[in-house]
């Protein structure tokens, strides 16, 4: 800006003269000036940040490839398609900022430029909320860090993957061998940490169908976006706060040493599951372009990668395993491609172009690099892992069953989101919550660093018991792992109806997963459907060190400590599946020395048969029973006693409910959804089971002679 010489003006002289510097001051980004009518009075201001933060970022480097790429072209200017993020001009015209088309980059921009103050400074950038990324996927409701997404997304996506392989006739499943000159290596870009950071929302890397991935990666309140945790104009990670958790932690090296207590696994096998979590994924990515290259050179072309020369992957001519300088040029690039090589040298770019992957959404490039390694040969991925323990198993279903909604309802958020729970807690009741990868450590943790628990005295059971297991830690546990139904709602349910008459009021009752708490308490939470004139076990008394949630197993990967079983008098070496202590033929099967859980077992699969019976001759409707499909209960339209595909589906759902057969069915499922059963409390369970066998027994046909009911 030119500088002028300072004089009298008259008062809207000034104003005018004023609001055109004011204008100025954004659009230079480098000196600050004020005026004051009458005498215009004009001095220069530096403009915060600009010296010691801007000045000395990647976004400032005048001399980087970045901004220097197109200074050889005739004219000299950085393309439409490029301009956007490596112009300020550019950025601005993409976000309508110049006047304008929002959206859209109308024309090449000059060469010579940043990203300067004037591309995140201006109105538009002040109220821009939402960004799209390459796959189409709008985010919406950003903040500050909207600015940071326009250009750290990438410029593909699964969706332009498919794409090309469509466009060549590929789509077919039996094709994904087949070999394509016109196939070309799509390239994600670099620095795509927004494509990272909302992992399968905006599918930024190439997710393989039938496949689920975690969605974005949630930290803690206050670090959580990328203005969070770097500083928006040096562009540093804000270390000092990093350290507040994690400590050690002292340069950005450091931070590749962190992994978080919910990632316990050895993802890439190499027998170190405590190194960070960056050494996991490059042990992973190690493993793929093993994959990769043994799957080219089958192909009949054998590949190298050079993550500095575009387009990266390039023909091994001599066949070395190594990029030589001869091989990593343009006239060299690898192909023809097939589809199964593409979507896997796709990913290994997108794991390789941000540097800050281990940080931004390990666990989506975890998931990225396993997939890729088990398309191009299952067997590698023996010793590898994919997925976390239940709690932090975020491409699971007890965690994505919510994606298309875009929330956890409050019916299930308690103990289906990250936040839910301590809502609860505090509140009493439920609401919707966002998405979430699994549990946080805010979601038992009521401070950092501290990482006190959240304090629960009692836990309110289905039932409408308030139960406590004598440890708060254990009662946070139980306030989800309770069941969602009891005795009492299957009262209330079947109320004034007749036992064997069907009726289309009853539909099935489901105790829901892994319902420990309940069995834990046996009938002080009657979680189980108790039979009326029996009486039942109350709660498992244990040993004194083992005889709550978080004595026997990991506080945060739920994993038995079966040390500490193996290490009592009472149970020696076995497995928890074949302990007992009790000697009783409790399934009549003439076997007293098989764990108890096999007992339990041998219950379960008598009361299926006695509930087919009852279904076929009372009910007149044979029923099939299928554990991993909701509603679990199908009509058995062949009558051939099994499951078969075309049954298992909610149309053909059971619906000829008698109050009898549903109860029975009730406590089939409860005995099926808490897989350790046998130790929380088995008696419990084996007595209901015993009694769901009787009662079914009055109607049909069933020898109980040598079961024994404890």
């Amino acid at each position: 800006m030119t500088m002028m010489k300072a004089g009298r003006t008259s008062q809207k002289g000034s104003e005018v003269w004023t609001k055109w510097l004011a204008v100025s001051v954004v659009l230079t980004g480098v000196t600050a000036w004020s005026a004051r009518a009458g005498d215009l009075q004009i001095h220069a201001v530096d403009v915060p940040f600009v010296e010691a933060l801007w000045q000395t970022s990647g976004h400032a480097d005048k001399t980087a490839e970045a901004f220097n790429d197109w200074n050889d072209t005739n004219p000299p200017a950085v393309p439409a398609n490029c301009a956007r993020c490596h112009s300020s001009p550019g950025y601005q015209d993409y976000l309508g900022a110049d006047g304008s088309a929002a959206g859209v980059v109308d024309k090449p921009a000059a060469i010579g430029t940043t990203v300067d103050c004037a591309a995140c400074h201006n109105a538009a950038t002040a109220s821009l909320s939402s960004v799209t990324f390459p796959s189409g996927v709008e985010v919406k409701d950003l903040g500050a860090e909207a600015r940071c997404m326009v250009c750290h997304q990438g410029r593909s996506s699964k969706v332009a993957v498919d794409d090309a392989i469509k466009a060549q006739g590929l789509s077919d499943p039996n094709k994904l061998d087949t070999t394509n000159a016109k196939l070309r290596f799509l390239n994600i870009h670099y620095n795509a940490s927004g494509a990272t950071l909302y992992g399968g929302t905006t599918k930024g890397g190439y997710q393989y169908d039938g496949k689920s991935y975690d969605v974005k990666f949630a930290h803690v309140d206050g670090l959580n976006t990328c203005v969070d945790c770097h500083d928006s104009h040096s562009l540093d990670v804000r270390l000092e706060h990093c350290a507040v958790c994690h400590a050690g932690v002292q340069t950005r090296e450091d931070l590749k040493k962190i992994r978080m207590v919910g990632s316990t696994r050895d993802y890439d096998g190499d027998g170190d599951a405590l190194e960070g979590i960056a050494g996991e994924i490059e042990g992973l990515q190690a493993s793929l372009y093993q994959a990769i290259q043994a799957c080219a050179a089958k192909a009949g072309a054998p590949i190298v990668y050079d993550s500095h020369s575009h387009p990266y992957f390039f023909k091994d001519t001599n066949g070395n395993g190594q990029v030589d300088p001869n091989e990593a040029v343009s006239a060299n690039q690898y192909g023809p491609y097939t589809p199964r090589l593409l979507k896997a040298t796709y990913n290994y770019q997108v794991s390789l172009k941000d540097p800050g992957a281990f940080a931004h959404n390990a666990k989506y490039i975890i998931q990225l690099l396993f997939d890729s390694i088990e398309d191009l040969d299952a067997a590698r991925v023996a010793t590898l892992t994919r997925d976390d323990a239940g709690h932090f198993a975020g491409a699971n279903e007890q965690w994505r069953h919510w994606d298309v909604d875009g929330k956890v309802p409050g019916s299930c958020s308690k103990c289906h989101s990250a936040d839910g729970l301590p809502f609860f807690l505090q509140e009493g009741v439920t609401a919707s919550q966002p998405l979430s990868n699994g549990m946080q450590c805010t979601t038992c943790h009521n401070a950092m660093p501290e990482f006190t628990r959240h304090e629960v005295k009692t836990a309110l059971f289905p039932s409408g018991a308030k139960l406590d297991t004598g440890e708060p830690g254990s009662n946070l546990c139980i306030s989800c792992h309770q069941g969602r139904e009891s005795t009492v709602s299957l009262n209330a349910k079947i109320a004034g109806l007749e036992p064997d008459t069907v009726s289309n009021k009853l539909t099935f009752s489901n105790v829901h997963y892994f319902a420990a708490g309940a069995t834990l308490f046996g009938t002080q939470a009657k979680g189980a459907y108790e039979y009326a004139g029996k009486t039942y076990q109350g709660r498992l008394k244990h040993v004194g060190s083992f005889d709550t949630c978080t004595e026997c197993h990991e506080a945060h990967t739920g994993e038995l400590k079966t040390q500490g079983c193996s290490s009592m008098v009472c149970h020696g070496s076995a497995k928890p599946a074949n302990m007992r202590k009790d000697t009783k033929d409790f399934d009549g099967d003439n076997n007293r020395t098989e764990g108890l859980s096999y007992e339990i077992a041998g219950l379960t699969g008598v009361l299926y048969a006695t509930m087919r019976d009852y279904a076929a001759t009372v009910a007149k409707t044979p029923i099939v029973y299928d554990s991993h499909t909701h509603p679990y209960f199908f009509k058995d339209t062949n009558g051939n006693g099994q499951a078969d595909p075309d049954e298992v589906v909610r149309a053909n759902g059971f619906a000829a409910w008698t109050p009898r057969l549903l109860c029975a069915a009730y406590n089939y499922q409860y005995a099926q959804k808490d897989p350790g059963a046998y130790a929380h409390n088995g008696k419990y369970l084996i007595q209901v089971l015993h009694d769901s066998i009787a009662d079914l027994g009055t109607k049909v046909t069933v020898s109980m002679t040598k079961m024994v009911r404890p």
